[in-house]
């Protein structure tokens, strides 16, 4: 009962067996020059399964979303996102300080939709010399800070058919793609047909120890790979790290179902708990976001508590604290937090 259950946030997972094994046996070459055969194997793996030209590996989720906002609109053009957006909450205004972007921020509703007419309001009036033009328009799905939930199909089409109408691309933070993909019951090709580019983490719920792909038409990723360039993102025998993303596609997308399951399990018990308030309607994927009765508990003495407990978990800025569950996260180990938690707020704080 000592040991640490880790539910701050999926990118703590640990590389699975077959990973390391992989990683240790991986075919390397210079990635720079695209000598790297487990490289361009990972590109090519992605780029199949989302349905695109050409992938592009890079170091990070955040790296894939500058690199895709560099590659799509020219110095002073617009970003179109939700004002609750990864890209403008947590990527250092990084399109703004490298691009000479624009960020234009359109109010999110509950489950990470954007309002269709704020979009089209905000890709309209391209010649007006007051304002900046539309480079490209954002979604996110799965969505973080609305607690891991899931865009509809049908409202996918609804904003490319209007960022086609206006000529704009539409560019998809899918960090936890493969989440949304698993809850909705459909491939992620599916979920990546309405987008000119897709970002895709291969290090939170897939649990490989680096990276992401970035993936769209041969032209956008020969863009892409110029932006990647400017910012460092040139690894070399990358390959070490992209044999895990192969693993990573190849057998880690269907058992995020048991992180969905245990995410589940864990909110519901905390509905059950006194002081906590939880929308369950949010509870869709592997996060679990939540308050607690301000008048007995603040964030931080609630974690410090769990802390004596040996769990952790993740607190935001805005007083909300989120588990999330992940590979490695057992049933017995949602047992044992729904436990602590109970023995927590049992207690004065």
């Amino acid at each position: 009962m000592t040991g640490i259950i880790d539910l701050r946030s999926d990118t703590v997972t640990l590389p699975s067996p077959a990973m390391r094994q992989a990683m240790a046996a991986a075919e390397l070459g210079d990635d720079v020059y695209g000598d790297d055969p487990t490289v361009n194997r990972l590109q090519a793996l992605a780029a199949q399964l989302l349905g695109k030209e050409a992938g592009l590996f890079v170091a990070s989720g955040t790296m894939g979303n500058l690199v895709a906002l560099l590659a799509h609109a020219p110095r002073g053009a617009k970003v179109i996102l939700g004002d609750e957006a990864h890209i403008f909450h947590y990527e250092q205004g990084g399109a703004a300080v490298v691009g000479g972007l624009v960020y234009q921020t359109l109010p999110t509703n509950p489950h990470g939709d954007l309002p269709l007419d704020r979009i089209r309001a905000a890709i309209e009036h391209h010649d007006d010399a007051h304002i900046a033009p539309p480079g490209v328009v954002c979604l996110e799905n799965t969505h973080n800070r609305c607690g891991g939930t899931v865009l509809p199909l049908d409202y996918l089409q609804q904003v490319r058919q209007l960022t086609t109408e206006h000529n704009v691309p539409l560019h998809l933070d899918g960090a936890r793609l493969p989440n949304a993909a698993v809850a909705l019951g459909v491939s992620m090709q599916q979920i990546a047909a309405p987008f000119d580019s897709v970002q895709l983490d291969l290090s939170k719920g897939l649990a490989a120890p680096v990276g992401g792909v970035v993936v769209g038409s041969t032209a956008f990723i020969k863009r892409a790979h110029r932006a990647r360039k400017l910012l460092g993102g040139g690894m070399r025998q990358a390959g070490v790290i992209a044999a895990a993303g192969i693993v990573a596609l190849e057998q880690m997308v269907e058992r995020l179902a048991e992180d969905h399951r245990h995410a589940r399990l864990l909110a519901e018990g905390l509905a059950a708990l006194p002081d906590i308030l939880i929308d369950l309607a949010t509870v869709q994927t592997n996060l679990v976001f939540f308050r607690l009765h301000a008048e007995r508990w603040s964030p931080a003495a609630f974690v410090h508590a769990l802390r004596e407990h040996n769990i952790l978990l993740g607190a935001s800025s805005d007083g909300r604290l989120r588990f999330a569950t992940h590979y490695g996260v057992t049933r017995a180990d949602i047992d044992r937090t729904l436990h602590a938690c109970k023995q927590v707020l049992s207690a004065q704080p």
